[in-house]
């Protein structure tokens, strides 16, 4: 996919550009839509409106979900042939973008986060329309931007709440890792720190070891020792694994109720 055409650059899909960008990706191949940008690099093609008579490899939906129905009737035109549509707008099924876009070539719900930009995040992607080499170069296309995955449709709500919002979580017990760190007496800012340097580090060790994160904190574990005291407290009455059960719960049926009042709208 060669000319890719962004239509509304916000948080997200400005850090799926800069994941691109960062990669090595040529600047030239992408044409950005949005009349609210602020800083916009020189050696990118940025247009107030949308351009006409034009051909893409792929669009991607950047708007603001809510925003759909009113820009889909000009950009209808834009996706038509070969074009792939990919969207990235949150409780907008497959059914409705081949509803709004029936002349592309197909359609892709993709889950992202803002870890994109660093080539880092996971890619939940699901698909309506495609042929096997097509999802391979939609694969291809988002590889530079951390670890796409196929998933059912069905899914997505469930996929939303761990890929595309457990980042917030992660930074709440980042948060809440230093503020105990504080309370212990530790000066507030070296334990920010710290706080943040342990859950890199951890990460990145988690990411590149052979174990799973339940053998890694075992193997950090001495029984009766430090690490072990520790980890009784939260390993008590399950209580870490309840309270992140019920918080991806809750993201995940928020996450199939704007689905069905995205329906219900239409």
């Amino acid at each position: 996919m060669e000319r890719i055409l962004i239509v509304g650059c916000g948080n997200m899909a400005g850090a799926m550009l800069d994941g691109w960008l960062g990669a090595g990706r040529d600047p030239a191949s992408f044409t950005i839509v949005d009349p609210h940008a602020g800083e916009r690099r020189a050696d990118m093609r940025w247009l107030d409106a949308l351009p006409a008579g034009e051909s893409f490899d792929a669009l991607l939906l950047g708007v603001k979900p809510q925003s759909l129905d009113a820009v889909a009737p000009s950009l209808a035109p834009l996706a038509r042939g070969g074009t792939i549509v990919l969207s990235i707008l949150a409780g907008v099924e497959l059914a409705v973008l081949a509803a709004r876009f029936p002349e592309a070539r197909g359609w892709v719900r993709i889950m992202p986060n803002l870890a994109a930009a660093l080539g880092k995040s996971p890619l939940a992607l699901a698909a309506r329309g495609l042929e096997q080499a097509e999802r391979q170069a939609t694969a291809a296309l988002l590889a530079p931007l951390g670890t796409p995955e196929w998933f059912e449709e069905a899914d997505f709500d469930a996929v939303t709440a761990l890929a595309g919002s457990s980042p917030a979580f992660v930074y709440r017990f980042i948060d809440a890792l230093a503020k105990a760190g504080a309370s212990l007496g530790l000066p507030a800012e070296k334990a920010a720190r710290l706080a943040l340097a342990t859950v890199e580090g951890a990460s990145a060790l988690a990411a590149a070891s052979p174990h799973d994160p339940g053998e890694l904190a075992r193997r950090v574990a001495s029984p009766g020792g430090v690490t072990q005291a520790g980890l009784d407290a939260l390993d008590a009455d399950a209580a870490l694994e309840r309270l992140l059960a019920s918080t991806l719960r809750a993201a995940c049926e928020r996450s199939a109720q704007m689905a069905r009042e995205a329906r219900e709208s239409r």
